[in-house]
């Protein structure tokens, strides 16, 4: 049986992936603009360089498609791929999305719908993600220098999923193109948490006392981008904070026991498995 191509295969997501196809038995290609050279199925693979989509899609029937990260119109990339996909015969097209939607990003919800109308199409629509308290993010990066979580998001819940916990879900849907799915699955952790219960956890399994400070949006957004993202990203990540104050982020789904077996992990696990994090 071909492989998987799996793109951003040296990602949090895209790495555990790879590792588990390959304990499963499955080849899986891992594709990233700076490929392991120690490793024999790992391929270049840029958004921005279609020379580089076709190689990395032969002897693949199977897709794992990260689209391209820090993007508000990630859409005039990825629809050529797909459609480069589709020829190649791809049997199995699982995309990483969101299910959080940038303000001012029309295009990726786009994106997520042409998604489903190709053969063997699924989205994952993952909530936010618990690798965001791991570094280089900022925010982790703040809670390590600082032991201060910076928020606009208020008290606001939002469903944090550990990135192990979304490479799993894919892994089922990837290792067999046969198998029955969905077109659609919201991906998160097991209940709502706000930053402050976030803090508190953090304090209590590691003895690092983490403190919040509840700040302004565009206060959050001058951050992002002081930190180095791009600005139209760093103001689209910072006004998503408003909708989880709101209350509009707290959405919890049983996907990942249904895909895998079991239920997703919790946050109070995750920071057990990453202690030594946020110790200076």
């Amino acid at each position: 049986m071909p492989g998987v191509l799996v793109t951003g295969g040296t990602g949090r997501t895209g790495k555990a992936l790879v590792r588990m196809l390959r304990d499963a038995g499955v080849r899986a290609r891992a594709a990233s603009r700076n490929p392991a050279a120690a490793d024999p199925d790992a391929i270049r693979f840029d958004w921005s360089d279609p020379a580089t989509h076709g190689p990395a899609l032969e002897g693949t029937d199977r897709v794992f498609l990260l689209a391209p990260v820090e993007s508000v119109d990630p859409l005039p990339l990825v629809e050529p791929f797909l459609h480069r996909a589709q020829r190649a015969g791809v049997r199995r097209l699982v995309m990483l999305g969101s299910a959080i939607v940038l303000p001012g990003a029309p295009s990726a919800v786009k994106l997520a719908a042409l998604v489903r109308t190709r053969p063997g199409g699924v989205v994952l629509r993952a909530s936010g993600f618990m690798q965001n308290f791991l570094r280089p993010h900022p925010l982790a990066e703040r809670i390590r220098r600082l032991g201060e979580i910076r928020t606009a998001a208020g008290d606001g819940a939002l469903a944090w999923v550990d990135a192990r916990d979304i490479a799993a879900s894919a892994a089922a849907l990837l290792a067999d193109p046969r198998t029955d799915a969905r077109s659609d699955y919201l991906i998160t952790g097991p209940r709502g948490m706000s930053y402050p219960q976030a803090a508190q956890i953090i304090t209590a399994q590691t003895g690092r006392r983490v403190r919040v400070e509840r700040i302004t949006e565009e206060e959050q957004a001058a951050a992002y981008r002081a930190s180095g993202m791009p600005a139209e990203f760093a103001d689209a990540l910072a006004a998503v904070e408003r909708g989880i104050q709101e209350g509009r982020e707290d959405r919890v789904s049983t996907a990942v026991l249904e895909l895998t077996g079991r239920p997703p992990r919790g946050f109070a696990e995750f920071v057990s498995d990453h202690a030594h994090e946020w110790t200076r």
